[in-house]
C-alpha cells in the first residue's frame, strides 16, 4: 500500500513540534517502517539539529533545492535525502544546506508565482514519489498562517498532526488552520479526501496545580472535539482520545535538540516516551483501531511496534514439572530440525517481568491439565500479541483431554504425544506449522467472514468464551484494517471454533456483550463498504485558489 503524509503543524513556535516529530520518526523507523522526514519549516529551520549527532555529513541541499530543479526541468527529489545512522530506514531532507546562500535562496522564491507556473504539479509528482518509496512521509511545518504553510498542510498530507499547548491562542491558532487547509484542499486540482486532524496536547503539566491543569484539559477538548468527528471510533469519548494524545511536560527534555525515545526504550506511564510510543502507534495504524487503544493501550502500540520485529527466538516450550523428560526429548528434536527454541519452566518469575517476549510462537506442553501458571502465561502472550502473526501451539501428552482446557486454550488446535507419534514427529509437525506447510484447520474449516461475524451477533456463550471472541474481533479489527488476508483468514478459522455451540447449554450463557457486538459491528461495515466502493477516478480541476 502506498505511504502516508503527515505534516506536523503548530500555529505557535516553542511547543514542542519538531521534537514530537522527531521523536515519532525515530520510533516508526525502529519498528521496521520506511520514514522519511522533510524539514518545511523554511524560515526557522530545527529539525535537523534532532538528527545532526546521527548525520555522516551536513547536508548539501534540501527542500529549497526542489524549487531549482522545478525551474531548470529535473526530477530528482531522492537526491536531497540522507540517510540517518542507526536508526533503521530513517531519511531526512533537511530545509537547504547550511551556508550563508540560503538565506537569498529563500528570498527569491515567489509561491505564489512558481503555483502559476504548474508547481504544484511538480510536487504531486514528487508527493507520488515520496509515498512509493515510504512507509511514512512527515513534514515540519513552519508556523502561522503562510504560503508555505498552505502547501503543508493543505496541499501535501494526508493527515495533520496539530501540536499545541494549554492556552486560546495556541488551541484556537492550530484549529482555525485545520479549518482553513480542509477549504483550500476542497479548491486542489487533486483529488483528496477529507484532512483527518489529530490534535496533540504537548508540554502539559498535570503535576502542579491538579485541579487547574484538569480545567485547562476540559477546555482544550471542547475546543478541539469537532477534529476528531471523522476518524475516532464511536465507542471512544474525545476526553479519553485527547489523554491519550498528551504529551507531558518534563522539564529534563527541555533543554536542547533530545530524542528520549533513543534513552528512553521500555518507557514507564509517566515518562515521555510512553506518550511519545502511543502518539507513534496513531500515526503507525494510520488513525485507525482507536477503540483498541481505549481498551488496551499496550496492545495498540504492540501490535505496530512488533509487526516487523525480528525475534531471537523461533519458539518458546513452556514446560511443566512433571513433564521434563519428553519436553526436553521434543526440544532436541526441534533444534535438530533447525528451530532456535527457548524453554520456559513453568514458576519462573523473570517471565512475568519481561516487557517483550524473545520468541515469536508459544509451544505449551500440556501434562493432564493446564495448570494455572500456563494459563497466565497464555494470556500474557496474547495480551503482548495482539493482532500480530504468532501462535500458541498445544501439545498434550498420552491421557490429556482438551475439555478440562480453559476457554483461551481449549479452543487452539492442538498436536498430541503417544506411543506412535513421539517427540520426534510432533517436532515434525510443528516445524510444518510454524513454516505454513500444515495448516491449523483443514481448508474446508475456512469460514466466510462476514457471514461468521453475523454468525456471532447470534450467539450464547458462557462469559469466559465470550472474552475469548472480544480478543478473536479485536485481532481481526487489526487485520482486516491492516489488509493482512492470510492473518485474518487465521484468525475467522479460530473464531469458528470460538463460537461453535457446545453443551451443556442454557445455564450460564449469555447473548453477545454490547462491547463485541460494536467491533463485529464496525467489521461488517468495513467489509461491506470494501465490497461495494468503486475505483475512484481523479477530479482534475483548474482552480487552485
Amino acid at each position: 500500500m502506498p505511504g502516508s503524509v503527515f505534516t506536523f503543524y503548530s500555529f505557535k513556535g516553542g511547543v514542542g513540534r519538531s521534537f514530537t516529530l522527531a521523536n515519532i520518526a525515530v520510533l516508526l523507523a525502529r519498528w521496521g517502517n520506511r520514514v522519511l522526514c522533510l524539514d518545511w519549516d523554511l524560515e526557522a529551520p530545527g529539525l535537523g539539529d534532532y538528527f545532526r549527532p546521527r548525520l555522516a555529513a551536513a547536508p548539501t541541499s534540501g527542500v529549497v533545492d526542489l524549487v531549482d530543479d522545478f525551474r531548470e526541468g529535473r526530477f530528482e527529489p531522492s537526491a536531497h535525502a540522507v540517510r540517518l545512522t542507526g536508526l533503521g530506514e530513517l531519511d531526512f531532507v533537511a530545509a537547504g544546506r547550511d551556508d550563508p546562500d540560503y538565506v537569498g535562496q529563500l528570498q527569491k522564491i515567489d509561491w505564489e508565482e512558481l503555483y502559476v507556473d504548474g508547481f504544484g504539479d511538480y510536487l504531486e509528482r514528487c508527493r507520488e514519489h515520496w509515498t512509493a518509496h515510504y512507509d511514512f512521509v512527515l513534514i515540519d511545518s513552519r508556523t502561522g498562517i503562510s504560503d508555505i504553510g498552505g502547501i503543508c498542510t493543505a496541499h501535501l498530507p494526508d493527515h495533520l498532526v496539530a501540536v499545541y499547548t494549554a492556552n486560546f491562542q495556541s488551541v484556537r491558532g492550530a484549529v482555525d488552520v485545520a479549518r482553513r487547509a480542509d477549504v483550500a484542499r476542497n479548491r486542489l486540482p487533486f483529488d483528496r479526501p477529507r484532512l483527518s486532524v489529530v490534535p496533540v496536547l504537548s508540554r502539559f503539566d498535570n503535576r502542579e496545580e491538579y485541579d487547574r491543569s484538569e480545567t485547562w484539559r476540559k477546555m482544550c477538548v471542547d475546543e478541539t472535539a469537532h477534529l476528531y468527528r471523522n476518524w475516532l471510533d464511536q465507542a471512544v469519548t474525545v476526553d479519553a482520545m485527547s489523554r491519550h494524545l498528551t504529551m507531558p511536560y518534563v522539564s529534563y527534555w527541555t533543554f536542547g535538540e533530545q530524542l528520549p525515545v533513543l534513552a528512553e526504550e521500555t518507557p514507564s506511564a509517566d515518562q515521555i516516551g510512553f506518550a511519545l510510543e502511543t502518539v507513534a502507534a496513531v500515526v503507525a495504524h494510520r488513525l485507525d483501531r482507536t477503540d483498541l487503544l481505549a481498551r488496551n493501550r499496550d496492545a495498540y502500540v504492540g501490535a505496530v511496534r512488533d509487526s516487523r520485529r525480528e525475534f531471537g527466538r523461533d519458539l518458546r516450550v513452556s514446560i511443566p514439572r512433571g513433564a521434563q523428560t519428553v519436553a526436553n526429548e521434543l526440544v532436541v528434536e526441534l533444534e535438530r530440525r533447525g528451530v532456535k527454541v527457548v524453554r520456559s519452566l513453568s514458576g519462573d518469575r523473570s517471565l512475568l517481568e519481561r516487557p517483550e517476549d524473545e520468541a515469536k510462537h508459544l509451544c505449551l506442553i500440556v501434562d493432564g491439565k493446564v495448570s494455572r501458571w500456563q494459563s497466565a502465561e497464555v494470556e500474557l502472550f496474547f495480551h503482548q500479541t495482539l493482532g500480530q502473526d504468532r501462535r500458541v501451539i498445544p501439545v498434550l501428552t498420552p491421557g490429556t483431554h482438551p475439555n478440562t482446557f480453559p476457554a483461551h486454550v481449549g479452543t487452539l488446535r492442538y498436536l498430541r504425544l503417544s506411543s506412535s507419534h513421539g517427540p520426534a514427529e510432533v517436532a515434525r509437525d510443528l516445524v510444518d506449522q510454524l513454516r505454513g506447510f500444515t495448516p491449523l484447520v483443514e481448508p474446508e474449516e475456512e469460514p466466510k467472514l462476514p457471514a461468521l461475524l453475523r454468525q456471532a451477533l447470534t450467539a450464547r456463550l458462557r462469559p469466559a468464551r465470550w472474552d475469548l471472541v472480544d480478543e478473536l474481533v479485536d485481532a481481526l479489527s487489526v487485520t482486516v484494517g491492516a489488509g493482512d488476508d492470510v492473518r485474518t483468514n487465521e484468525l475467522a478459522v479460530d473464531l469458528a471454533v470460538a463460537i461453535k455451540p457446545r453443551p451443556p447449554n442454557g445455564t450460564g450463557q449469555q447473548a453477545v456483550p454490547e462491547q463485541t457486538r460494536r467491533t463485529v459491528d464496525w467489521l461488517l461495515r468495513v467489509l461491506e463498504t470494501r465490497a461495494q466502493t468503486p475505483t475512484q477516478h481523479p477530479n482534475h480541476r483548474k482552480d487552485l485558489g
